[in-house]
Parts: C-alpha cells; sequence; structure tokens
C-alpha cells in the first residue's frame, strides 16, 4: 500500500511541476503579444499542465518500472513525453469536440511540450540526485572502530 502512496504522491509532484511550467508558457500569449480571452491562458495551459505530468507519471511508471534516473536515457525519457502530449491531444480534443484539422494541428505541439517537460524533468531528477547527501552510516561505522581495529580487506 505504501508503494502505491508513493507512485501517486509522486504523480502529483510531477503534475504540480508540469503545470507551473506551462502556467508560465502561458502568460507568454498574455504579456507578449498582448491576447485577452475571457479564459485566462495561464489557467487553462496551467490546468493541461497538470493532466499531461500526471498523464506522464502513468506512463513512466508502465515502461520504466523501477529504473534509476541515471539509468534512464533522455531520448526515451522524451519519447514517453511526447506520447503523453498525444494521449493529452486526445483528451483534449474529446473534451473540446474539435474538428480534425484542430487536433492534427495541435498534437505535434503537446507533444514538443510535454517532451520539453520530460526532458527537463530528468535533468532536474538527474542534479537532485548528485545533489543527494551522501550516506553518512557507512562513514560514522568506520569512525567508530579504532585504527587497530580496523578489519583487513583482501
Amino acid at each position: 500500500m505504501r508503494t502505491w502512496l508513493r507512485r501517486i504522491r509522486g504523480a502529483v509532484g510531477m503534475g504540480i511541476t508540469w503545470a507551473a511550467a506551462w502556467f508560465a508558457a502561458g502568460l507568454v500569449p498574455r504579456w507578449v503579444v498582448g491576447l485577452d480571452t475571457d479564459a485566462p491562458f495561464p489557467l487553462v495551459f496551467a490546468v493541461l499542465g497538470f493532466i499531461a505530468g500526471v498523464t506522464f507519471s502513468g506512463l513512466l511508471m508502465l515502461t520504466e518500472g523501477r529504473r534509476e534516473f541515471d539509468r534512464m536515457s533522455l531520448r526515451r525519457f522524451a519519447g514517453s513525453g511526447a506520447v503523453g502530449g498525444v494521449l493529452l491531444t486526445a483528451f483534449f480534443a474529446k473534451l473540446a469536440s474539435l474538428a480534425w484539422g484542430d487536433v492534427l494541428v495541435i498534437a505535434p505541439t503537446f507533444a514538443l511540450a510535454c517532451a520539453g517537460c520530460a526532458a527537463g524533468s530528468l535533468a532536474l531528477a538527474r542534479r537532485a540526485d548528485t545533489r543527494a547527501l551522501p550516506d553518512v552510516r557507512s562513514e560514522t561505522a568506520e569512525a567508530e572502530l579504532a585504527v587497530g581495529d580496523k578489519r583487513k580487506l583482501l
């Protein structure tokens, strides 16, 4: 049961991280271009980013399993993100009742955005892995032994 709770917490964390990135991307049409709509772009993008992050996290659990971040390739990670973007397009197209022409325009955009977020997520995870604290237990176990009491290794 604890592993499922950890996985759900990780999926929600990934969704929140992606929502923050997509929220920032939603600010661009608002401030740079000056586009003002009924539904604010940053909030719409944040919701889509959250759904994309949770979808990507689910795909990652299914495809990569228990593999560590340093053993995952950036290309495969970004590919999983692109697949998540295509799934997000299908969800969004069904929800908004879009025509096929609109879906064909939105699909590559979502796939590229999700692939970029996935690559950024892996880069952040690898950076956090390298900054992790060293294992203190092994260092203190050696420090407790006196010089003459250390075991002789082969």
